[in-house]
């Protein structure tokens, strides 16, 4: 774990919609252009950054003349594929000022929760990032169902630093960084300068987002955890400080700092805790949770109190506790039909009731992401 933002080679830098738009009065330019003379600075001085940009919805909606963050699915997608095209162009002639090769790349959940478009992302941002280039990476709003949306740019940005095991994620925002108390309603709110990510107090101060943009103070506080999982830092900062980014490479204390835990979980691992789409949920006792958090071993149908879903053998479940917070996730041996017959048994008695046994565990350890 780098103990600054000075000490991370690789980045992920997350900018905002009200950032790159104004709060929803078309695209800043300006602002675009000054976070690319930022970046390239800092990537002349060693770094390699990856961007992850907001803002193509609430430029496609000034496009359009709508006055309103649109709700409707199809004109969220309609205002997205307007809005990108704008969006990206700005990105790419803010770099091309700079002298910097620019990419674009739109990730939807499938690109995360398929193995195999999972490695072949991993690889294309890995070669990118070989060849000096700078990924600018949204999501890919024009296709995206509610059910398989990523959610915001936030948890996009967690999930790409697991992809390129990054060791900084910045989130920049409209906020100097996380605060006591909301500052909206608190006036003596103080500056989190520095916390540890495993904190149990950071939801519990986090705020909510903005009318534009998706993502409170939660989910940035998400997002971060979830980038933990490669051993990643984040720093939550305001984006509209002059050379905030120059600042945080050069080791200007700047926002707040979030250390993640220096373990980083298996490539494997980070995979099936990103993928965010579960398709059931298994119920556990207290002595299964102990078991897969305490002891790092497999699942077993006898802790299994309940099962939720419709799912088949190889697809990905969540396990929860009896409180219904989920503790980790993992592919099963079993359906979900199965698992309501074995549900509660020990492995034992697996072929006497389904008359056959795949395997001993319900979810083998290897394939058990705990969170």
């Amino acid at each position: 774990m780098p103990p600054t933002a000075a000490d991370a080679r690789r980045w992920v830098v997350k900018i905002g919609s009200a950032l790159t738009t104004r709060q929803g009065a078309g695209l800043d330019a300006d602002g675009i252009h000054d976070w690319a003379a930022q970046v390239a600075t800092i990537r002349r001085a060693g770094h390699e950054i990856v961007i992850v940009t907001s803002g193509a919805v609430a430029e496609g909606a000034v496009r359009l003349g709508w006055r309103e963050r649109p709700h409707a699915l199809n004109q969220l997608q309609a205002a997205a594929a307007v809005g990108q095209m704008g969006l990206v162009r700005v990105w790419e002639q803010a770099f091309q000022a700079q002298g910097c090769v620019a990419a674009q790349i739109l990730l939807t959940h499938d690109d995360v929760a398929s193995r195999e478009r999972y490695l072949n992302a991993r690889s294309t941002l890995s070669t990118l990032l070989g060849y000096g280039v700078i990924p600018v990476i949204n999501e890919n709003d024009t296709v995206a169902t509610e059910e398989i949306k990523l959610g915001d740019n936030d948890t996009l940005a967690g999930l790409v630093s697991n992809l390129i095991e990054a060791d900084l994620m910045v989130i920049l925002t409209d906020q100097v960084g996380l605060m006591t108390a909301d500052p909206r309603h608190d006036s003596h709110a103080e500056l989190i300068s520095r916390a540890n990510l495993d904190d149990p107090d950071l939801l519990r101060i986090a705020g909510d987002g903005g009318e534009w943009g998706r993502g409170g103070m939660r989910t940035k506080i998400t997002a971060a955890r979830l980038a933990a999982r490669s051993a990643t830092s984040t720093v939550i900062a305001s984006g509209r400080r002059p050379g905030v980014l120059v600042d945080l490479a050069q080791g200007v204390p700047v926002g707040t700092f979030l250390a993640a835990p220096p373990a980083k979980l298996a490539a494997r691992k980070q995979w099936l805790g990103s993928t965010l789409h579960a398709k059931g949920r298994l119920f556990l006792d207290e002595g299964a949770c102990r078991v897969l958090r305490e002891e790092g071993r497999s699942l077993l149908p006898v802790g299994v109190l309940r099962v939720e879903g419709d799912f088949l053998r190889g697809e990905l479940v969540a396990c929860v506790d009896p409180q219904g917070r989920e503790i980790a996730r993992g592919l099963t041996n079993y359906g979900a039909r199965e698992v309501e017959s074995i549900k509660g048994m020990p492995s034992t008695r697996i072929e006497e009731v389904l008359g056959y046994a795949q395997e001993p565990e319900l979810i083998h350890r290897d394939n058990l992401a705990v969170l």
